[in-house]
Parts: C-alpha cells; sequence; structure tokens
C-alpha cells in the first residue's frame, strides 16, 4: 500500500464494528468500510460548505419551517448539480485509489447512497445550521 493510501485510512475516524456482517453486498461494506468514516472524518467541512450555500442562497433558509429546512437540504443536494458535485469531490478526494477503482464500478449507486448520507448527516445536525447572530 502506498503512503497515501495508509495515512489516509489512518485519519479516519473509527466506525462501530456493528455496521459490518457477513452477508452484506459490496455496495453497503462500502458505504460502511469507506463513505461512512469519510463522511464522519469531513463532516464539519460539509456544515460550514452548507452554511455557506445558505449565504449564497440569501439566507431563505432561517426564515423557513423546520419542515421546510428539510425539504431545503434534500432539495439543495439533488436539484443543485453543481453543489451535489462539489460534496462529492470532498469525499470521493479521500479515497485511496483502490477505493477509487471499487467505486468506478458502480458509481451511480454509490452516489445514490453517499448522498442520501450527507442528507441525512445534514437533517439530523439541523441546529448547527441556525445564523449565528454576535451579541
Amino acid at each position: 500500500m502506498d503512503s497515501r493510501s495508509e495515512q489516509l485510512l489512518d485519519m479516519r475516524p473509527e466506525i462501530g464494528q456493528g455496521t459490518f456482517h457477513s452477508d452484506m453486498g459490496s455496495d453497503e461494506r462500502f458505504q460502511n468500510q469507506t463513505l461512512r468514516p469519510i463522511i464522519k472524518l469531513q463532516n464539519h467541512l460539509i456544515i460550514e460548505v452548507f452554511k455557506n450555500y445558505i449565504r449564497k442562497h440569501k439566507g431563505a433558509f432561517y426564515e423557513l419551517t423546520l419542515e421546510k429546512r428539510m425539504e431545503f437540504i434534500e432539495n439543495s443536494i439533488q436539484k443543485d448539480i453543481k453543489f451535489r458535485n462539489s460534496l462529492k469531490g470532498m469525499i470521493i478526494g479521500h479515497f485511496t485509489v483502490d477505493e477509487y477503482q471499487n467505486y468506478i464500478l458502480n458509481s451511480s449507486a454509490l452516489n445514490k447512497r453517499m448522498m442520501n448520507m450527507v442528507i441525512n448527516r445534514l437533517k439530523d445536525q439541523v441546529q448547527l445550521l441556525e445564523n449565528q447572530v454576535l451579541v
């Protein structure tokens, strides 16, 4: 294994072994072995990137009800292709070469899993997206 791959793997947070079992499919294994730790590692950056996305859309997010905020999160990632590709790049950039070669075998399904995980993570942390008001 090359030093880049070793460094990437070493910096990832540990994910509980309860997410792995012998009869899981290759996509689910990739999700739990690769995507989940990378998304967890990138969590703070993903939050800040989304806050910037909100600012670029004139802060309309802050005027929405909680239910509408959840829809905003989902729609921004599903419908804004440039934004979605930016998020994918933040995650794919942390793949090892072997992981990338595995990823390209089924990138469409893995992209869907990846973006669903990001959407769910943002929804679960919606309180961190609040507009900071300095007093």
